[in-house]
């Protein structure tokens, strides 16, 4: 499939066949992650995988009323959940370094004034939803919201580290395609966010 193909097909899925992923379209879409920019060469991400995505939602939906009620039930059938985590310190020990420590950006966490461990993780879970979409699965990131503490409790996340948030992926069930509420908000035209040589259109 043509990149330009890809990036048209993508879409957010909330609704999943819980067959299995074959073993090399899971390698790919992990692997991409490792394809991304990142600031110095620091590589300070992880994927936490999860084959029995059961373990997850017995943490952030419960059995109960809530889960009873959700509105993609769907969602809870994909087969693998991803979470990709960021380690800060590994950027503020790499600009530590002889080559980057005129920076100032050793300093620590607070001396970035755009922390580049979000953006390059932003960049990897791209190039996984892209990869997912070229191997014919279906894929989601969403937040973690109030679960973050109990999540990395769960899964045993460094302290220190940070998740993302959570990306499902598995094979999509196309009959049952629920949008989510902001799918009718349209996208800008690309005139609506390029901005030529300055903010102000023609200058």
């Amino acid at each position: 499939m043509e990149l330009v193909d890809i990036f048209a097909s993508r879409r957010s899925c909330r609704e999943y066949l819980s067959e299995p992923i074959p073993g090399d379209a899971l390698r790919a879409v992990l692997d991409a992650a490792r394809k991304g920019p990142t600031a110095g060469n620091t590589w300070g991400l992880d994927l936490i995988v999860i084959d029995r995505p059961d373990r997850y939602w017995d943490v952030t939906l419960p059995a109960g009323s809530r889960r009873d009620g959700f509105r993609w039930p769907g969602l809870l059938a994909a087969p693998l959940l991803i979470i990709p985590v960021v380690d800060p310190s590994a950027y503020t020990t790499r600009y530590a370094e002889p080559d980057k420590e005129s920076t100032g950006l050793g300093a620590g966490p607070d001396a970035w004034s755009v922390p580049y461990w979000w953006v390059d993780a932003g960049a990897a879970v791209m190039a996984m939803l892209l990869a997912a979409a070229d191997a014919g699965l279906g894929s989601l990131l969403f937040g973690q919201f109030g679960h973050t503490e109990s999540i990395a409790s769960a899964f045993a996340i460094p302290e220190g580290r940070l998740a993302v948030g959570t990306i499902a992926l598995g094979r999509p069930n196309l009959a049952g395609q629920v949008p989510g509420r902001s799918a009718a908000r349209r996208r800008p035209s690309l005139d609506d966010i390029v901005h030529l040589n300055s903010w102000s259109r023609g200058n």
